[in-house]
């Protein structure tokens, strides 16, 4: 598992990607623009954090929910009467062995239980807060017609030449391993 799995801990496409884009930001931006996008950034960094926490939370919470009914289970179980002969047509009677010890909610089960559903919320949470942040981050970029332009402009160049970069980089590679991109 990489740690850009969990929506948290992913970083920036490299160094060179990242001076790249400050460049970009330095000469076709102004200062309100520049303010935008590091406040469109906080808030999908901060939807992100808060989704990822209360995911967590939420799955601890139905974890120990899910280990209570299966405690309330077992017990409903040992405490209900069950039969312990079974007398078949012929006359002849068997023992019916106490499966109750098999059906103890353990351990294991335990910390299973507790590290699927806080790995779940972790990732649906952190997925919800990039979706959220994302949305909001989108509203506050484009709420200003001429900034939105701008910065539209300035993300197209950049674009353009992050894949001009790409562009000779597989233009340098040779053989087998560069047209698979390795």
């Amino acid at each position: 598992m990489s740690a850009d799995s969990l929506a948290l801990l992913r970083k920036n496409a490299g160094q060179e990607i990242s001076a790249l884009a400050e460049e970009h930001l330095k000469h076709d931006l102004q200062d309100s623009d520049r303010d935008a996008l590091k406040s469109a950034a906080s808030k999908i960094t901060t939807h992100i954090t808060v989704g990822t926490i209360v995911g967590l939370g939420l799955g601890a919470l139905l974890a120990f929910r899910l280990r209570r009914s299966r405690m309330q289970m077992f017990e409903a179980f040992r405490a209900h009467e069950k039969p312990t002969h079974v007398k078949f047509i012929d006359g002849r009677e068997e023992a019916i062995p106490d499966v109750t010890p098999f059906m103890r909610p353990s351990l294991l089960g335990d910390v299973a239980t507790y590290t699927f559903f806080g790995f779940g919320g972790l990732f649906l949470g952190g997925e919800t807060g990039l979706l959220t942040g994302s949305a909001s981050a989108s509203r506050s970029i484009t709420r200003n017609p001429e900034s939105r332009d701008r910065i539209e402009t300035a993300f197209r160049r950049f674009r353009a030449d992050v894949l001009r970069k790409e562009a000779d980089a597989l233009d340098k590679r040779t053989g087998l391993a560069g047209l698979l991109g390795m």
